[in-house]
């Protein structure tokens, strides 16, 4: 069967543009824009960073959805995985009539589901090229949402495995981007790649390039993160590095050093250019939301709170680079997490796998940080703003009282959402 496929939408972006504006938009971010990101209730001072929220990747991947709903309004939709990591982006999409595909056994997507007069949605992360080529078999229509940052990462990746080249992937091997970006090494017969999760099992890598060791102590080490029958003896004499898009850009510039100097010591520097490339592949959206957060901290506040998807990789690196700086970091997914009635606050510490809830967090703090993920909407911003002037007791300025569709807190949640 032939495959439908669109990737540049359907040019219905003005028909939809009421409909993401009551979605995602919001009074008091808005309001902060135009005051120099700062505002003022009561004792509180609140400063957004510049930059912030929905990225360009992620604005074309909602509307891209949108306009499907709007050119194929009789036609079952589905999405591969999720749009984006953001529940409340996703429950949107459910609430839109878009049915959401999910992981199969394995690592591979269930589309038992999936006949040729589906529409298929595929995500801002993209899907891994075995995926792709199971829907162009099966002749539905595929729009692609894509990110442009994310389809660079994969050309990198491809035309390491054309010219023999490993791809050591800065990233995290269960994340949908990074999954769709090593199946791009496998484009080629001899194509291979790894996996690394940070700076320490980078040196793991690097120390057996340098020294050697036990290559089957590394690939238990390392079991579920290499292309199948990787050989570290063999397929570590020639890399390239690559990262996922939303990793910290600073760590992911210092793996790739590390891996140069690793095989130059291993080498020799003559042979440094036919063993080693890399290319700086991290999205200008990750790196200037992490500016803009530096930038913010160089006058520390009070607080810093980071507003995501815990599943979100851009959100909790933002969060790690607050509490990295010594600043006092919360993480939470939404506006529900601040709880005005018990006087509690629902979040993770940056970096842990659990929430906490903590009473009298709002003691003795005047100023708060705040800046979002990419996957983020303006009106979980608006919606935390507002639950936190609840919670300190002050007032909201009138023409930035919550309005109806806009930043209208949501009731209190005990789990998350």
């Amino acid at each position: 069967m032939e495959l439908t496929y669109f990737r540049r939408g359907f040019g219905l972006k003005k028909d939809i543009e009421g409909d993401l504006r009551q979605d995602y938009a919001s009074t008091i971010v808005d309001h902060l824009r135009a005051h120099d990101f700062q505002l003022q209730a009561g004792r509180l001072t609140f400063r957004l960073a510049r930059e912030f929220g929905f990225c360009y990747g992620v604005d074309r991947a909602v509307e891209y959805a949108y306009e499907t709903r709007r050119k194929f309004p009789d036609r079952p939709i589905k999405l591969v995985g999720e749009i984006i990591h953001n529940p409340h982006v996703n429950r949107r999409m459910e609430e839109m009539g878009i049915t959401f595909l999910h992981h199969g056994a394995g690592a591979a997507f269930d589309f038992s589901s999936v006949g040729p007069d589906d529409v298929v949605i595929l995500p801002a992360f993209g899907v891994t090229v075995g995926d792709f080529e199971r829907l162009r078999a099966l002749g539905c229509i595929v729009v692609d949402t894509t990110c442009g940052s994310v389809l660079n990462v994969w050309k990198r990746v491809e035309s390491y495995a054309r010219d023999g080249f490993t791809s050591v992937i800065h990233g995290k091997h269960w994340h949908e981007e990074t999954r769709a970006t090593a199946s791009q090494a496998l484009k080629y017969p001899e194509g291979r790649y790894l996996v690394v999760l940070d700076m320490a099992e980078a040196r793991l890598v690097c120390d057996f390039i340098e020294q050697g060791g036990d290559p089957a102590a590394l690939a238990a080490r390392f079991e579920g993160r290499t292309s199948e029958g990787f050989d570290f003896s063999r397929h570590l004499e020639r890399i390239g590095v690559a990262n996922q898009t939303t990793m910290l850009a600073g760590e992911s510039l210092a793996i790739a050093a590390e891996f140069r100097k690793s095989l130059e010591k291993r080498w020799g520097t003559a042979e440094l250019p036919g063993r080693f490339r890399s290319f700086d592949t991290i999205c200008s959206a990750t790196q200037e939301r992490q500016d803009a957060v530096l930038a913010l901290l160089a006058d520390p506040p009070d607080l810093m709170v980071v507003i995501g998807g815990y599943n979100s990789s851009n959100t909790t690196h933002l969060a790690k680079l607050c509490a990295h700086r010594g600043v006092r970091t919360v993480h939470i997914e939404d506006a529900a997490c601040v709880d005005p009635a018990a006087g509690t606050l629902r979040y993770r510490h940056p970096g842990a796998a659990a929430e906490v809830v903590e009473a009298g967090w709002l003691e003795g703090v005047r100023s708060i940080g705040l800046t979002a993920g990419a996957s983020t909407p303006n009106n979980k911003i608006g919606e935390t703003i507002v639950r936190i002037c609840e919670a300190a007791g002050v007032e909201l300025a009138a023409p930035l009282a919550p309005r109806e569709g806009g930043d209208s807190a949501p009731a209190a949640q005990s789990q998350a959402t």
